[in-house]
């Protein structure tokens, strides 16, 4: 926040968070207004997200988990889902479009664990015999999860608005060793 504040020379308002180690749309406001017009948004579920993620196994080609987490740490299990579909797989190893209903602490994370997927890089709900080969062979010293996607209305003028953060070099370096330079474009 202060980054982003020191950049344009004003106070900003965070709409929501990104989990430490992701990458992605980071949706902000310039007053507390749209800050909270934007916030009930995400609160009824009209924000669209979508994460790209590097998983663990070869998941279905396209499937729902409905699967109940916490809201906050130690809270009690609510309502989640999440979409899930593959976009390609290499050998042990596959590249996933995730796109959660709700916003639960950690929903994609926990979903794609608990469909026995977890994301590699994941020092919480993933495997550090695959973290540590993505670390070695490729570089990636984090999650690998990005959040590539946010769609959603803008709270004066009504329109629908798409923003899109491009994969960094870290995420597309193991796609290219694959020869999948172009697949998270799907």
């Amino acid at each position: 926040m202060t980054l982003v504040r020191d950049a344009i020379g004003q106070w900003v308002y965070p709409i929501h968070r990104l989990d430490r180690g992701t990458s992605g749309v980071l949706l902000f406001a310039l007053d507390s207004g749209t800050a909270r017009l934007l916030g009930e948004q995400f609160a009824a579920h009209g924000i669209e997200k979508r994460y790209l993620a590097l998983v663990r196994g070869v998941p279905a080609e396209e499937q729902w988990i409905d699967h109940p987490i916490p809201r906050a740490e130690d809270g009690p299990r609510v309502p989640a889902r999440t979409h899930v579909r593959r976009l390609f797989n290499a050998g042990r190893y596959s590249f996933v479009e995730a796109r959660p209903e709700s916003g639960r602490l950690h929903q994609v994370r926990r979903h794609l664990k608990h469909i026995s997927h977890p994301i590699i890089g994941d020092v919480r709900y993933g495997k550090g015999e695959h973290n540590r080969l993505f670390r070695t062979e490729h570089g990636l010293h984090r999650i690998a999860l990005h959040a590539a996607e946010l769609c959603f209305t803008h709270p004066a003028s009504g329109e629908r608005l798409k923003l899109e953060a491009p994969l960094p070099p870290d995420l597309r370096g193991p796609l290219e060793h694959w020869g999948l330079p172009q697949v998270w474009n799907s």
